[in-house]
This record gives C-alpha cells, structure tokens and sequence, in this order.
C-alpha cells in the first residue's frame, strides 16, 4: 500500500479526492487530511508519507510555499489545481504530476500508476527548476525535465531533434548525437513540449522539432528528413497540420 496524505484547503474537495481514492486507487491509504498547508507540514513531519497530493493555492502557505520548507522532498508529489495556466506549465516542464479540479478519475488513476512505477521520488534539480520559474516567473522556459530510469536529466529543448515512441517510453534523440530513454508515453512528451510551437505530432509513433527539419519529400503520407539525416514518416491524418505549418 501506497500511504498518501491530502492536503487542501476545501473539505469538499479533500471529501471528493478521498472518496475517488477509495473507488478507483485502492492501492493507496489516505492516512490523513489537512487543511491548511501548515497542518500538512506537521503531518509529514510526523508520518512520512511516501505520496502527498497538494493543493497550489491555499491561504497564509501555498503548495509551492510549504516545499520550500523542507530541504530534501523524501515523497511523490501529484499537485491538485484548478487552471492556472502558468503553475501548469512550470509543473509540466518539471516533469512533475498534477490533477486539474475538478478530478477525473482516470486521470488520478494514471497518476497514481505513474508514481508506482518510477519507484522513486522527484529529484533536487527539479523542485530547484519549479520553484525557480514560479518566484521569478520566468516567461522564457528553455529546458525541461525528462524522467529517466536513472533519474531525471534537465535538457535544451532546442538540442531535441525528434521524439520517438515506444511502448511506454520515449526516445529523444539530441543534436550532440545522445539519445536519451524517457519513462514517459509520446503523449506525455507531447503535452511537456506543446508550449514551443517548433515541435508537432507528425506520427502516432513521431515528434519532430521542426527548425530541424531539412525537408520534406511527397507521398501519401509523406516522410521529413532530419538535420542528422533521419527520416521520419508522417501519417496522412496529419500531413494537412504539417502543411499548414510549412
């Protein structure tokens, strides 16, 4: 069993979040709720859960605001939030887990499965690269975070040159020849990168980085040639985006 604590600042959705849990991840054991970030602080402390669901904005501490307080993270995190477009996006490219409000229970199943499966919890550099983007708000994001059966690397998203699907992992293939396995499905890599315009679904199994496009050749579906020299084929029920594009 998983133990979990929740931590927000609305009963109704601490009393939503634990039925959900109850139905549909009874691998979990919610061991405590809290209210306010600072009871969750104490709770932690106290428990040492391996998985924390966190709400972002909370009164007096934020989410964000109670990280801050612990000098190692030794929990999964999955934030809980209703849109906001830029902790979203900071979030996203840390490669860390959030649920939008209201939750859909497939998608805290999913998550849920996610911090199963990685077995470990998110690393220093990353909180250092979510707590850096939210205090200084940068508009600029230029490198993201990619789970790694190791671990985690923090890339240029200008060094990707394609992404390739595999099963449940990702390939990305860098300009300086590295080839680098993400524990993440094409889908995930694709909304981590949907925030640069350079970077389009070509395939069900491709991502490319389109300013490392050299050309393009005509079929059904036709194929792109890469600046490495690859070629990557795209589907015909994407070829009209690609065109678009061009």
């Amino acid at each position: 069993m998983i133990k979990a604590i929740l931590i927000d600042d609305e009963v109704h959705c601490l009393d939503t979040l634990n039925m959900l849990m109850s139905d549909y991840c009874p691998e979990v054991e919610v061991i405590e709720q809290c209210v306010s970030a600072k009871k969750g602080l104490e709770v932690i402390e106290k428990f040492h859960p391996e998985l924390v669901f966190l709400d972002i904005e909370m009164p007096l501490m934020n989410g964000f605001e109670l990280l801050e307080q612990f000098k190692e993270i030794s929990f999964s995190i999955i934030f809980t939030t209703s849109y906001d477009q830029y902790a979203i996006k900071a979030i996203r490219f840390s490669a860390l887990d959030y649920l939008l409000k209201p939750i859909d229970p497939k998608e805290l199943a999913a998550a849920v499965h996610r911090v199963e499966v990685r077995k470990m919890t998110p690393s220093a550099e990353q909180f250092r690269m979510l707590i850096d983007q939210i205090q200084h708000k940068e508009t600029g994001f230029t490198k993201i975070a990619v789970p790694t059966s190791e671990g985690f690397e923090l890339i240029s998203v200008e060094q990707v040159i394609r992404c390739e699907a595999d099963d449940n992992y990702t390939h990305l293939y860098l300009k300086n020849k590295n080839k680098i396995t993400a524990c993440r499905t094409l889908k995930e890599m694709e909304e981590q990168l949907q925030d640069f315009s350079f970077f389009i679904r070509v395939h069900h199994s491709w991502i490319v980085n389109l300013n490392e496009v050299t050309k393009y050749v005509r079929g059904e579906g036709g194929y792109l040639v890469t600046s490495d020299g690859s070629t990557v084929n795209v589907s015909r029920s994407r070829k009209d985006a690609l065109m678009k594009w061009f």
